[in-house]
């Protein structure tokens, strides 16, 4: 008998022909709208289940999926998952095992040149008519070469971003709470600060944490203060990571030059939302991860998984919480 994989059917059609396409022999894929009878029906007899982290599963999840081994989820956040319901049954729950830090790493320096270069002001003055009609002298349009760029949160989607930055000639430097030794850092090319000093120093800071109690709200009205006024923020992870009232204040006071943010705290945000009235703020709609390409990187890594634990294996990239 194959081992059963549930996935809800909210895919689409042409991702899901990458997942069969690429499913190993051994595991059987089987969708169903979530929720619905039929879901619940086919989760009693799954062994794995795969998802996007857009469904929360709390105790009456597991308690209807008694073979239940495995939790994986397509995606790099995990915030949406019950992870004490998952810890109470002991049932591993893992991300995507970085397949889609290219594609956020690729959106965080689009975001860094959009604002730099202030895309949007010129994208709309050409349009309008204004082919060389803008004042670029006052509009002081930025390089990223030489310029200081603080990464918070080091791992595989921050380091992707240090690459990249690498090839720009900006220099580099990061905080994490988990340090790397010194030969890391040379082979990156960064150097270790506190989050303060990476505030103070930074011309660019790009966020790349989870989200957890330790970071929410961790760029708020103090922390903003101490970035340069003509420094950028970058915002890819989650939206709560920054508390957007303090953010609001700064960009519209000119605190700091400018902010390109895929993530709100609130997604949809509401359409009169006030960092929408702002010149200096770039948006794009929690779009930095899924791309084509990394449709099968995704699927890949998850069979991976479903395979390794169908063989009596350790699963790879546990959330660290339930390690």
């Amino acid at each position: 008998m194959p081992h059963r994989i549930l996935t809800p059917d909210s895919h689409g059609d042409e991702t899901m022909k990458i997942a069969y396409d690429m499913l190993p022999d051994g595991l059987e894929l089987v969708t169903a709208p979530h929720g619905r009878p039929e879901f619940w029906n086919l989760l009693k007899d799954a062994d794995f289940y795969i998802g996007a982290g857009q469904f929360k599963h709390g105790p009456e999840f597991y308690s209807q999926a008694p073979k239940l081994k495995l939790v994986q989820t397509l995606s790099a956040g995990y915030n949406t998952y019950d992870l004490e319901a998952a810890r109470s049954v002991g049932v591993p729950i893992c991300n995507n095992g970085g397949a889609n830090a290219t594609a956020v790493a690729e959106h965080a320096l689009m975001l860094m040149l959009a604002v730099s270069r202030k895309l949007t002001w010129v994208h709309e003055g050409v349009v309008s008519g204004r082919w060389r009609g803008n004042d670029f002298n006052a509009a002081k349009l930025y390089e990223l070469e030489d310029k200081v760029l603080g990464i918070v949160g080091l791992g595989n989607i921050g380091k992707k971003v240090a690459r990249r930055a690498k090839a720009f000639d900006m220099r580099v430097q990061y905080y994490d709470v988990n340090r790397m030794t010194t030969d890391q850092e040379d082979a990156l090319g960064v150097r270790f600060v506190l989050l303060p000093e990476l505030l103070k120093t930074s011309d660019i800071v790009s966020l790349h944490v989870p989200l957890d109690k330790t970071t929410h709200n961790l760029i708020g009205e103090r922390e903003l203060s101490l970035m340069k006024p003509t420094a950028i923020l970058v915002n890819t992870c989650r939206g709560p990571v920054v508390e957007e009232k303090a953010l609001y204040q700064a960009l519209r006071d000119e605190k700091i030059l400018g902010a390109g943010l895929d993530v709100m705290r609130e997604e949809p945000p509401q359409p009169d939302h006030e960092l929408f009235t702002l010149k200096n703020a770039i948006f794009s709609p929690h779009s930095a991860g899924p791309t084509w390409d990394n449709h099968p990187k995704r699927w890949r890594n998850a069979f991976d998984n479903c395979e390794r634990v169908a063989r009596g294996q350790k699963p790879f990239w546990i959330v660290p919480e339930l390690r």
